[in-house]
């Protein structure tokens, strides 16, 4: 009877143990299915934590260009300014995306007058700004760069030297013909720029191109020159005319012309920062007192390293 009792109470020890374990099993999976219910949290707030280190690490990035400036700056003036002011324009864009330059080359005389009349924020000149312009006006003058003017004729003339005295006379007309230097027997002919060009002016106050008349100080190029509105178009013509002679800025230089040495000193940007070359000028802007944010971005744009290096690869003279 104690045998049957001592059995019977194995088997339902046994059972139990059997319960307990089936007990346990069962409690496991919902542990397991919480803790990766509980990972999948986890492991999104680490990646927006991360999401968000990005983010706080990269935000400067997008500031890097810039000086938080909008707005738009008009220029107007010099055809010879115009152009490096284009192509400071586009390396300007990289820096300040967010200020557009309206630019329009009228002509020196014209952009400062613009700019005195509020026409244009900034005028550009290629010559120095006359007296009765500074006491007209009282405009502010800055200096961007050196330009040489080169005088040039066409590539197959095989005059390649000339004096101050000679250029003088060929654009006054007293020299008619090329073979009166040395050159072949062909007709002389002049191309100009028009009246109010800064360089023009430059040109005709270096090389003495002026006559008083009745206390007026005129233009003594010859009356038969072919006048030209833009370095461009003096460029093209002389490219075209055998007999031509004309003057470029030193940033137009190409082989479709060829620029004469001036008693052996060539028309380079060396030349010109030592004073060897002797028909040269500054390049200016010129404006009111109170500039614009924007405005005087650009002005210290141009003025820094990198606006001098752009108006350098393009052949003016760097000023900073």
């Amino acid at each position: 009877m104690k045998r049957k009792f001592l059995s019977t109470l194995a088997l339902l020890m046994s059972s139990s143990v059997l319960l307990i374990g089936c007990s346990s099993n069962d409690t496991s999976t919902p542990a397991t299915e919480n803790a990766g219910a509980t990972s999948t949290p986890s492991n999104t707030v680490d990646s927006a934590s991360s999401d968000s280190d990005s983010a706080e690490t990269d935000a400067p990035t997008s500031d890097t260009t810039g000086n938080g400036v909008s707005g738009k700056v008009s220029i107007a003036g010099s055809t010879t300014v115009a152009s490096p002011m284009e192509a400071i324009q586009e390396a300007f864009k990289e820096v300040e995306p967010n200020i557009t330059l309206e630019i329009q080359a009228v002509g020196s005389s014209a952009g400062i007058k613009a700019a005195a009349d509020g026409t244009a924020e900034i005028g550009m000149a290629s010559r120095e700004v006359k007296d009765s312009e500074r006491a007209e006006y009282g405009l502010n003058e800055i200096v961007i760069a050196k330009d040489a003017i080169a005088v040039v004729v066409h590539p197959d003339n095989p005059i390649t030297d000339l004096t101050i005295d000679q250029v003088k006379d060929l654009f006054e007309g007293t020299i008619k013909n090329w073979s009166e230097i040395g050159g072949a027997d062909q007709d002389v002919i002049v191309i100009c720029r028009e009246d109010g060009s800064g360089t023009r002016s430059a040109f005709e106050e270096i090389i003495g191109l002026e006559m008083d008349i009745n206390g007026v100080t005129v233009s003594s190029v010859s009356p038969m020159a072919i006048i030209q509105e833009g370095t461009g178009a003096v460029k093209a013509t002389t490219a075209a005319q055998e007999g031509g002679i004309g003057f470029v800025s030193l940033g137009y230089i190409d082989n479709t012309i060829s620029a004469v040495t001036i008693s052996g000193v060539a028309p380079t940007v060396e030349d010109t920062l030592s004073g060897a070359y002797p028909i040269s000028r500054p390049l200016l802007l010129v404006t009111q007192d109170d500039l614009s944010a924007q405005a005087q971005a650009l002005v210290d744009y141009i003025l820094g390293s990198d606006g001098q290096a752009v108006l350098e690869s393009h052949n003016y003279v760097p000023v900073g």
